[in-house]
């Protein structure tokens, strides 16, 4: 992106840092987004240049995004066992594309996507709003993430958190309340038979 508009990449990633949150929660699109970045470092932002990023933007998404290997296998499982599934998701508008692409969004009943619930992790917000779609109790769900600070924001409204460490765990301690794993059938065995 920085290369079409014609910025330094440090220049971009400074001004992107300043609107990722408004992405996420859904206070901007990107190309909002594209646009304040580019006035802000005094760049034309002529429509058609601004499409043109959008839509390379999904392309690259679309082009990199992998699920790890045990994903299908787990959240078929799940299903299969009658347990109500939702991504919980801290994204921009062309994620609920990605999760179409990799057929994520046929495994599970709901997709949470943080820009369309106008709220993002670690707010109880988000994770309210999971719970109502799916109408579980905070008591019967389980929340898995790869970061401490969003587990630890769904213990705060009484759902137990799994945080997943995939590779080396450097050190890393879970905080109260939050069960470490290092793999998704580890999280299966929190539901019990």
């Amino acid at each position: 992106m920085p290369a079409l508009a014609g910025i330094p990449v440090a220049a971009w990633e400074q001004e992107y840092s300043l609107v990722s949150l408004m992405l996420n929660d859904g206070r901007m699109s990107k190309a909002e987004a594209f646009r304040q970045i580019m006035a802000n470092c005094g760049t034309p932002a002529p429509g058609e240049l601004v499409a043109e990023m959008v839509r390379r933007d999904q392309e690259l998404l679309l082009a990199n995004a992998r699920l790890f290997d045990d994903v299908v296998p787990f959240l078929t499982r799940l299903r299969d066992r009658g347990i109500k599934i939702a991504i919980v998701s801290n994204c921009t508008e062309n994620t609920r594309a990605m999760l179409v692409a990799t057929g994520v969004d046929k495994l599970v009943d709901e997709l949470v996507l943080s820009c369309e619930a106008l709220s993002a992790k670690p707010s109880p917000g988000i994770y309210q709003h999971a719970l109502r779609v799916l109408d579980v109790p905070a008591e019967a769900a389980v929340f898995v993430d790869d970061q401490a600070r969003f587990c630890a924001g769904s213990v705060a409204v009484g759902i137990r958190a799994a945080q997943i460490v995939r590779g080396e765990l450097n050190g890393q301690r879970p905080a109260e309340g939050i069960t470490l794993v290092r793999s998704l059938s580890e999280v299966e065995a929190m539901f019990g038979e």
